[in-house]
């Protein structure tokens, strides 16, 4: 009898996480019953599951008090789909997932961390509460198995580092640096702690040839827009918001620059790092975080060191400057990236490490 499994996230709106389990729960297909279901309200990311055949539920969480009348639900679902493993993402999914399982008997239980961002901290306590009906974490970096370890209490031995993957093969080889203006972007949520705002002030260095685009939306909007107007760069400042609602994915994104720069000191992976190198646009990222297991410095990617002042942006600026003169450098960071994401981030090497995981 195939295998009967519940992919259980807090949301489906535009992400990396939501992204994560849409490929993971389109790829699976062939050899399991797969569900998806997500404790808040319906987002783009189920239309583009419901778009794949995978049966899709919401269920409209959003408030604390939705807890009790959302675990029954979800129990009840447990049971009469006959699910043998629940594989929950992120902290709030977690919870719901360990609550429910003391229900349901038999069933399997999986979860998965994606994140090192230290704040809120309560997230990281209730993790620890509730990691005792996991079987396994699944991780995408080894700097998510040491953070658990550090503020959860999970042992290391109970996580196995999975990382996040992409299709090479639906990514066009983008022509970078073959103007005279070079466009540098930001892909992603506009989350105060990835420091999006950075880059703004990264502008104050850069040549004057230099746009910045930033793709994506969030609660670091107004303060980009805010540090944007008071900058003589203000015109090559670009905010398009979310990529990605409409099916297109990031490519239509990474298709307009020229180099991918990732600011963040919280990064439990960067999805969009292998998004980049898999489109052949060169990446320049925070040294901190799951990053690290995915860009050496030199090969497939530059990186700068931790920080978030005036310094930081300097050597962002920098960067840029040493990719735009040093075509060689530039066609080896490329040549890299690629040779990265074929061997180690491609689904074809990723799914079946999760089908040895999940017995399909």
């Amino acid at each position: 009898m195939a295998k009967r499994i519940l992919l259980l996230i807090t949301d489906l709106e535009i992400g990396g996480t939501p992204t994560v389990v849409r490929e993971l729960a389109t790829r699976l297909r062939p050899y399991a019953h797969l569900e998806v279901i997500c404790l808040k309200k319906w987002g783009p990311v189920a239309d583009q599951l419901r778009e794949c055949g995978v049966a899709t539920t919401a269920l409209g969480a959003s408030r604390a008090w939705h807890l009790p009348g959302v675990v029954r639900r979800l129990r009840a679902i447990i049971v009469e789909r006959k699910i043998d493993t629940l594989f929950s993402f992120l902290a709030h999914a977690n919870t719901v997932a360990s609550v429910a399982l003391g229900g349901c008997p038999g069933v399997r239980g999986l979860q998965s961390i994606q994140t090192v961002q230290p704040a809120p901290r309560w997230h990281w306590r209730v993790q620890g509460w509730v990691s005792d009906r996991a079987e396994k974490f699944v991780v995408p970096s080894t700097a998510i198995v040491r953070v658990a370890s550090e503020r959860s209490g999970i042992a290391p031995e109970r996580c196995i580092v999975i990382p996040n993957a992409v299709d090479p093969a639906s990514y066009e080889q983008m022509s970078v640096f073959s103007g005279q203006v070079a466009r540098v972007g930001y892909i992603g949520r506009l989350d105060p702690a990835k420091q999006p705002e950075l880059l703004v002030e990264m502008m104050h260095f850069a040549d004057e040839s230099t746009e910045l685009h930033y793709f994506g939306d969030g609660r670091a909007r107004q303060s980009i827009e805010r540090a944007a107007r008071q900058t003589s760069a203000r015109s090559r400042i670009v905010l398009h918001g979310t990529v990605g609602g409409d099916g297109v994915g990031p490519q239509a994104a990474l298709a307009r620059l020229d180099c991918l720069m990732l600011p963040s000191k919280v990064e439990g992976f960067g999805l969009v790092l292998i998004e980049a190198m898999a489109a052949g646009v060169p990446v320049i990222a925070v040294d901190a975080g799951g990053v690290r297991d995915v860009v050496t410095t030199g090969e497939n990617g530059l990186l700068i060191p931790p920080g978030g002042d005036r310094a930081t942006a300097e050597l962002f600026a920098r960067a840029l400057a040493t990719l735009r003169s040093d075509a060689a450098l530039r066609d080896r960071l490329i040549a890299g990236g690629l040779k990265t994401v074929h061997d180690k981030f491609s689904w074809d090497r990723v799914l079946p490490q999760y089908r040895a995981l999940l017995g399909v």
